[in-house]
């Protein structure tokens, strides 16, 4: 059998991923698509394997704010798990690339008959919640620099690389500020020879002093998700 490239599905005893794999359909994800929009119903669930989608929240209905992302380690989709139908937060293709798609119907099925599926959706549902819980508290507490190295180090764990594409406008929507804010904070992190930043591709160049750079909430985060 190939490699599981999920985790959550990789966490599964093998008979259960068996079981669950005539329902999962290999798609690729494009960069900017919007996979749910908030209180619309979730129709398929989403499984990354090397692409990254952002969850934001809308304010006023059109102002967004990114409250946490899920990249390999997760399913885009979860709120189904405990029941919920309809999505909370609008869901973007933060990073294009492969992922495994389900059906509500079939995922929901699935988790009926599947205790061992529950249980990593559980565990999975408490990390995002530490993730959603800390971001808020980041967003409102700390400064833009460190916030910025926090979200690229999150960035670069889900899909497994220190080099990638975000244009100024995405970040500013990410992070929630100005455009000019993630231009002196990115430029700031770049004469400290942290990363380099230009024409809106991003590499990272010092994952250790991009880690010293950032906030203390990064560390929260990874420590639930390696726990989990």
């Amino acid at each position: 059998m190939a490699a599981i490239l999920n985790s959550l599905l990789a966490a599964l005893p093998r008979n259960s991923y068996l079981r669950l794999l005539p329902g999962l359909t290999p798609v690729d994800l494009v960069f900017g698509e919007v996979l749910y929009e908030p209180g619309q119903p979730i129709q398929e669930v989403y499984f990354p394997t090397q692409s990254l989608v952002s969850l934001l929240t809308l304010v006023e209905g059109h102002l967004a704010l990114e409250v946490g992302m899920v990249g390999r380690e997760g399913m885009v989709g979860y709120p189904l798990a405990l029941g919920v139908e309809v999505s909370p937060v609008r869901a973007l293709v933060q990073g294009a690339g492969p992922a495994l798609r389900m059906s509500a119907a079939r995922f929901r099925a699935a988790l009926r008959r599947s205790p061992p599926l529950q249980r990593e959706l559980h565990r999975y549902v408490n990390t995002m919640m530490v993730q959603i819980s800390q971001t808020a508290g980041c967003n409102r507490f700390h400064v833009v620099e460190p916030r910025l190295a926090r979200w690229l180090l999150m960035t670069r764990d889900r899909v497994r690389s220190g080099e990638f594409r975000m244009t100024q406008e995405f970040l500013s929507h990410m992070l929630g500020v100005r455009r000019v804010g993630v231009t002196e904070a990115a430029s700031a992190l770049q004469r400290r020879k942290l990363i380099e930043y230009t024409r809106g591709n991003i590499r990272i160049l010092d994952d250790r002093g991009l880690e010293a750079a950032c906030c203390s909430c990064y560390q929260v985060v990874k420590d639930m998700r390696e726990a989990a």
